[in-house]
């Protein structure tokens, strides 16, 4: 194969890329990275086949039922589900396959023809459960704890059965290459980008004790974001007497985390001029993006580092935090007086703020954008696919 020619590639996931709702976007953009930087893509049906029918069924129940149950289902008909799949690559001649977030898709597939499997997500179902992050949102079937077993022991061969896995953070890598026991030439960490086209080099935000502390929250659940945490430190800050504000997108606290201090921006579209404006001032102005999430990767922190705005979280997951380049990563046990103390720490230095809104933005024109992941599975796409057919 000529290495300038484009790669074919088949996209699997079992929800359609196109919709940029699902998986926090990612889905979205790890597709549009292939096209853009890889090769020709071509999207497969994300239906279940011949077993759609159960399919329906499943995801006519609560969604508290159907986010756990959907991907299990899947699972245990994988076989049937692998067969449709299998007709609709033999349609065509692809040199990739490549699977986003559903393991499961994968499952049970015998490839018409060789071709590279190669899969990518931000956590896999055994490393979610037994991380902190799961630890903390839990599981809602009891039965769950039954399957784990079946479960792990498809992951291990799914993945084992990979010629690529490309997984977007060190947590997520470590924990994969334990569990699963990859190969280091089939294992790669190469981190996502932002979910937001790049906004250029803001102008410089300066910090001052003098002047408004201004602190954001990004996200669609006050809870779950770290919202009380944002909301306590705060008012710690103003105990200190700075006069710290909290901005709040995407979602709306309850009053007792509401005063004269706390904006609130239930819902932003980015689709509409003026609020793409608003959405984009604040991240532009705010000093601190703080949320003390569980999450297993986080795309907010990204879009934070290309406005040059430093985050601060918890050291959970896959956060693209690095301390003291793009943010702050505090341990999970971190409280509302040790946010407000590492913020502090920034007001009596204002050049060492200076030089962390600038390695912010650094970290995510050298690391943390889609371009960088697209030209790095590119070249090793190229690589294995160069190795698996012996030519130079």
């Amino acid at each position: 194969m000529g290495q300038d020619r484009p790669l074919k590639i088949a996209y699997l996931c079992d929800q359609p890329p196109e919709d940029r709702f699902t998986y926090s976007g990612g889905n979205q953009r790890i597709c549009g990275a292939l096209r853009d930087h890889v090769g020709e893509v071509t999207v497969l049906g994300s239906g279940w086949h011949a077993a759609q029918p159960v399919r329906a069924m499943i995801e006519a129940m609560p969604d508290r039922i159907t986010m756990r149950a959907d991907w299990r289902a899947h699972l245990a008909l994988a076989r049937i589900i692998a067969r449709g799949v299998r007709r609709e690559l033999a349609e065509d001649r692809y040199d990739v396959l490549f699977c986003a977030y559903s393991f499961q898709s994968l499952m049970g597939l015998n490839l018409p023809y060789p071709m590279l499997r190669v899969f990518s997500s931000d956590a896999t179902p055994t490393t979610y459960k037994r991380s902190e992050v799961g630890q903390e949102f839990g599981s809602y079937l009891r039965i769950s704890r039954v399957l784990d077993p079946l479960i792990l022991r498809a992951e291990r061969r799914v993945f084992r059965n990979c010629d690529l896995l490309f997984w977007p953070s060190a947590w997520l890598k470590s924990e994969a290459d334990a569990l699963y026991g990859l190969s280091p030439t089939a294992s790669h960490l190469v981190p996502w980008g932002a979910n937001i086209d790049d906004p250029g080099t803001a102008a410089p935000v300066r910090i001052d004790a003098g002047a408004p502390l201004r602190l954001l929250l990004l996200g669609r659940d006050w809870h779950a974001k770290g919202g009380p945490i944002a909301f306590d430190t705060m008012q710690a800050l103003r105990e200190r007497g700075l006069d710290a504000r909290l901005t709040v997108i995407g979602c709306t606290p309850p009053d007792h985390h509401r005063n004269a201090h706390v904006t609130v921006h239930p819902h932003l579209d980015k689709g509409k001029p003026d609020e793409r404006q608003t959405l984009l001032h604040h991240l532009n102005t705010a000093h601190f993006m703080l949320m003390a999430s569980y999450e297993s990767y986080g795309f907010a922190f990204c879009e934070a580092s290309a406005h040059g705005l430093p985050s601060l979280c918890l050291r959970v997951g896959g956060v693209p935090v690095r301390d003291g380049i793009n943010g702050h990563a505090l341990p999970p046990e971190a409280t509302a007086a040790n946010f407000a103390a590492c913020i502090a720490r920034y007001v009596d230095d204002p050049d060492g703020y200076a030089k962390l809104r600038q390695s912010s933005r650094s970290e995510y024109t050298t690391r943390l954008n889609w371009q960088s992941w697209g030209q790095t599975v590119r070249a090793r796409l190229l690589a294995a696919r160069r190795s698996a057919t012996g030519s130079a």
